[in-house]
């Protein structure tokens, strides 16, 4: 009787730490949205709930910690549900982050112009990753891996066609230089999405994809050069 009571309540725990997952996961998908729609339609308040909400992200995080840590030194579990304990450590802390990347975003509201293609995409990346958790499911991560490239190849288009617009006018310099950090915080957050795909496909496989991930992102390795004949620009890489 003591035995399947200390199984149902390890049960309980397992499902308290996919019930926390899932809910971290909605608000940071809420707060995302929330940071994207603010930008485009220049809402400053609606950041402003964008940066509040982020402290209920960060304590759901400590509560995934705090249970992880104590299911790990009274439970022992082993296999896969010790996987699953550490899976849900690794996923709590990218939530996390990707809360604080909409954060980010929202406090540059006021100053920026609009990535709605890219911001979306992520969006979609955040909601079909989260999912994937859920349902176990390896595919459907692999897929959010795949869509990632696209986002590194938007964000390195839209950092090209910044830097020209600043070195063709200085006064845009701030305005554009916000636009830059969102710009590199929606890519990050679908690093960040990417990286919970390859946390599931380890939960349903046991090991990490062999395939290494496919980065297209050449933002960091960008030169813009104007020309002195010419207002055309050109670029090494």
């Amino acid at each position: 009787m003591q035995s399947e009571h200390i199984v149902k309540s390890f049960d309980d725990d397992l499902n308290r730490l996919d019930n926390i997952i899932a809910e971290m996961g909605g608000l940071a998908e809420h707060q995302l949205a929330n940071s994207i729609d603010a930008m485009v339609e220049r809402n400053e308040d609606l950041a402003e709930q964008v940066i509040a909400s982020d402290t209920r992200i960060d304590s759901l995080e400590a509560e995934v910690v705090d249970l992880a840590i104590a299911m790990l030194a009274l439970r022992q579990p082993m296999a896969d549900d010790l996987r699953v304990v550490i899976t849900a450590l690794r996923t709590a802390a990218i939530v996390e982050r990707i809360g604080d990347y909409a954060k980010n975003i929202a406090k540059r509201t006021v100053a920026m112009s609009q990535t709605p293609r890219m911001g979306r995409q992520v969006q979609h990346m955040i909601q079909d990753v989260l999912d994937a958790y859920v349902k176990r499911d390896a595919d459907k991560a692999e897929d959010v891996r795949e869509a990632d490239a696209e986002v590194d190849t938007l964000h390195t288009s839209l950092f090209r066609e910044i830097l020209t617009y600043m070195m063709e006018d200085p006064r845009v310099i701030t305005s554009c230089t916000h636009l830059l950090f969102v710009a590199k915080n929606i890519e990050r957050i679908g690093d960040h999405a990417t990286n919970i795909a390859e946390n599931v496909y380890f939960l349903v496989h046991g090991y990490m994809p062999a395939e290494k991930r496919q980065k297209d992102d050449e933002s960091s390795f960008l030169v813009v050069e104007k020309t002195r004949d010419s207002e055309s620009d050109t670029e090494d890489t």
